[in-house]
């Protein structure tokens, strides 16, 4: 095992990533349990300032636990007020049960604390830094490699997975049509056909050389198998991990995983005016058509109405970010999950 590719390129005794689910969702306690188990896993930086990053970074290096750390890299404002403000009124009823006047919303653009994330990885540096959102400035990239990090980029296409390599990054997350949350493609507005994660996989490998993870669609032990047999050195897992006793879900979003009425997952822009998959319901069906791309503007506009929805256990005004594995999703230790999902090897 020793010789295992995912052992040289992450340290970990099997191939089962832990995926970084920002939100609440990938707690360390989900870190530490994937780790424990012989997998590797991810802290997610998305939506936190530095200071939250650096305390889960302390939490995880009091027991010895390595980790990578993934980054939103931030893009340009999308979206102009007129258009934002449209969107805003539209969806207005929506935020009223909790008091919340979403039509006279800021439009809000920031980069995700940035620079102050670059700055701690290079102060206190981990195994790994992944990159979801597009490819970071050279500079940013030099300084975590100058650290001694190992960088990933998440890619959706051959071409994103070419311009990566370009840039020098040592290896790739394929990400395929089936994973769950938001799709890493570079530039929403001109996204390359969905592409399922195994011939994305073997077409990445193929093109560039690099070691690849195989992100998507991953509902047991055979999908492991059959992504590394197609060139995968590692798979990273989110979905089936939602539900487990380590995970940091709200009741309200695992509740709605085993609800036997959702029955499919659908990508929407309606919740943060970017591409993300989740289970289909009533606020994607009434607004999916009209939302506009604008990330993370449309992120900013919904998270109140979305974290009140949580509490309130309002499934249809909530982000139940999914992948087409959701069915798998077990309650338990996450430790049972990387086990299982080794038996095919």
């Amino acid at each position: 095992m020793n010789g295992a590719p995912w052992t040289h390129l992450l340290g970990s005794a099997t191939p089962v990533v832990g995926a970084p689910m920002a939100g609440g969702a990938s707690t360390p306690a989900l870190v530490r349990a994937v780790t424990a188990a012989g997998g590797f896993g991810f802290v997610p930086a998305g939506y936190r300032s530095a200071e939250a990053l650096a305390a889960d970074l302390t939490d995880l290096a009091a027991t010895g636990t390595p980790c990578g750390v993934n980054l939103f890299v931030p893009g340009p404002p999308e979206i102009d007020e007129a258009i934002f403000r449209e969107y805003a009124r539209r969806i207005a009823a929506e935020g009223e049960p909790y008091g919340l006047d979403l039509a006279a919303a800021p439009l809000t653009h920031d980069d995700d604390h940035w620079t102050d994330k670059i700055d701690l990885l290079v102060r206190h540096p981990v195994p790994v830094v992944s990159f979801t959102f597009g490819l970071p400035d050279p500079a940013a990239l030099a300084a975590l490699r100058g650290a001694g990090t190992r960088t990933l980029a998440t890619v959706t296409s051959v071409a994103e997975a070419l311009a990566a390599r370009d840039l020098d990054v040592d290896g790739l997350i394929a990400q395929g049509t089936e994973a769950g949350g938001h799709s890493g493609v570079h530039d929403p507005r001109r996204p390359a056909v969905p592409t399922s994660t195994r011939p994305l996989v073997r077409d990445v490998v193929a093109a560039t050389g690099l070691p690849v993870l195989a992100a998507g669609g991953v509902a047991g032990p055979d999908d492991v198998r059959d992504l590394i047999g197609a060139g995968a050195t590692a798979v990273v897992v989110g979905t089936l991990l939602l539900r487990t006793d380590e995970s940091g879900a709200n009741r309200t979003h695992r509740d709605a995983l085993a609800d036997p009425a959702r029955t499919t997952t659908v990508v929407t822009r309606a919740f943060t005016g970017r591409p993300a998959r989740g289970l289909r319901n009533t606020f994607i069906d009434s607004y999916e058509p009209a939302a506009p791309l604008g990330y993370p503007e449309l992120h900013h506009l919904t998270r109140g109405m979305r974290a009140a929805a949580a509490a309130a256990g309002h499934p249809d005004r909530l982000h139940l970010w999914a992948g087409t594995g959701y069915r798998n999703a077990r309650t338990g230790p996450a430790a049972a999950v990387v086990e299982a999902l080794t038996t095919a090897l």
